[in-house]
């Protein structure tokens, strides 16, 4: 008997429910190599505009003329280990899987210097390419590893179901206030009954004889939680609390969420275990960062990624819940914003003078907003001088004739365009790069709450050739 009467019947008819929302026509929860082709006609959008609409898996073979428009609809997003965690901006999965297949074959090398969350490495993955994924965020790196690690069914399903029994012998008397986690402001973040489920959750987990790799998917599914029973708006890239939003947090919350979500994973991790191929390798180096790729020149037969933008999601502040419970943050997070491109983290000294990046689209801009706010204006700048850092990495790394692929939104700032995709061009061409394409992709549904003046309504992709 648990200390809430937690029901374990209750929740596995829960979690069916949920599963075939997930479930294609074969009741698998992943498609697998054998992708279907997407259904592709051209619409118009509101402004009365040509685009080519593709629902599904994008063909290798759609042609592609500069300048075009399309509207992706992924039904993929939470697919096998895709839908493990929820992250800001990433990757819809069939677009990466189709730029994959077409400027790259199977053993090939794929680097993604901003992997976030890491769909470019699990679609390499599964389309038998070896793959780098880079990037500075240490729960982009932890999520990543997890997300593309083949785990041992058999223990998957046991040590889910001694996690599960563990749940119904919930009894807060087991955890001491010693147990309990610091970091600031953590009582403000959580009710005094979510904090003791979610470390005598964590407590479980750790404290097992499972291996690493099960503790470590089972943390992701736990972190995965974290957001939704915390007193933090679910749906905001800032991690705030808001008293209008009235969230109803109650006891044992944390446990019945958790194993629901624990359920639901380790269906998703099942599927994507059963397509993985262990000969490929998924590479995350702890020591390099998009500016600083520490690989041989000529190593990489492709690249692609969709890096932050000037103004950017503020990613440690995002996912700073997340960080402190998973032990990957204990205090300020000023000094990993830094690290960051797009951030907003500069000092005062950095943007007393007006800065240029010698492209004139670009620097009438950067100009512009100085004269609104000069500490956005340095923010801007910064943001194209790391790019070119990293345009400069990648062109080193990627084998020649190779492609470099970019997916890239534009956005406002103090009122003006931003447009980054015609500056990444710009600097591309400075450093040597030749623009192979370029085209567009609509966005017709953002998960991120920003202000609708800054809101992005198209995202870029930009093709570079070595």
């Amino acid at each position: 008997m648990s200390y809430y009467n937690i029901s374990l019947a209750e929740i596995r008819k829960n979690v069916e429910k949920r599963k075939k929302k997930y479930e294609g026509d074969d009741g698998s929860l992943f498609d697998k190599n054998e992708y279907s082709v997407g259904i592709i006609k051209e619409i118009k959008n509101n402004f009365g505009e040509t685009l080519i609409r593709v629902d599904g898996n994008i063909p290798k073979s759609l042609p592609i003329e500069t300048g075009q428009r399309f509207l992706f609809i992924s039904y993929d997003q939470t697919r096998g280990s895709h839908g493990l965690h929820k992250y800001p901006a990433k990757f819809f999965p069939e677009l990466p899987r189709w730029l994959i297949q077409k400027y790259s074959k199977p053993d090939n090398i794929v680097l993604d210097p901003f992997m976030g969350s890491g769909t470019s490495n699990i679609e390499a993955l599964l389309l038998g390419r070896h793959s780098v994924g880079i990037d500075v965020d240490p729960f982009a790196k932890f999520l990543t590893k997890v997300k593309t690690t083949k785990l041992d069914v058999e223990e998957l399903q046991e040590s889910t179901d001694f996690i599960l029994n563990s749940l119904v012998k919930y009894d807060p008397k087991k955890i001491k206030e010693t147990d309990l986690p610091i970091f600031p402001y953590r009582d403000n973040w959580f009710d005094k009954e979510i904090l003791f489920e979610l470390t005598y959750i964590k407590k479980q987990i750790i404290s097992s004889n499972y291996s690493e790799n099960i503790k470590d998917f089972q943390l992701i599914s736990l972190s995965s939680i974290i957001r939704s029973v915390s007193n933090a708006d679910n749906n905001c890239t800032r991690t705030v609390v808001r008293k209008k939003l009235n969230k109803n947090i109650y006891p044992s919350m944390a446990l019945t969420k958790f194993a629901e979500t624990l359920l639901l994973n380790s269906y998703r991790m099942t599927e994507f275990c059963s397509v993985v191929d262990t000969n490929i390798s998924v590479e995350i180096p702890s020591d390099n960062d998009a500016r600083s790729i520490k690989y041989p020149a000529n190593y990489f037969d492709f690249a692609l990624t969709s890096p932050p933008y000037a103004n950017a999601v503020d990613y440690p502040r995002t996912h700073q819940l997340e960080m402190y419970w998973l032990g990957l943050a204990n205090g300020s997070l000023t000094p990993m914003k830094k690290e960051h491109v797009g951030t907003e983290s500069v000092s005062v000294n950095d943007y007393k003078k007006l800065h240029k990046i010698n492209i004139d689209e670009a620097d009438r801009v950067i100009e512009n907003i100085f004269k609104k706010d000069p500490r956005r204006s340095f923010i801007a700048y910064k943001y194209l001088v790391d790019m070119e850092k990293n345009l400069c990495e990648v062109h080193r790394v990627l084998k020649k004739k190779s492609k470099y692929a970019i997916v890239v939104g534009n956005n406002k700032i103090r009122g003006y365009n931003f447009e980054n995709w015609k500056y990444l061009m710009k600097l591309s061409e400075r450093i040597g790069f030749k623009v192979d394409n370029y085209f567009g992709s609509e966005i017709i549904k953002h998960f991120i709450k920003v202000p609708r003046d800054e809101r992005i309504n198209t995202d870029w992709i930009i093709v570079l050739e070595k």
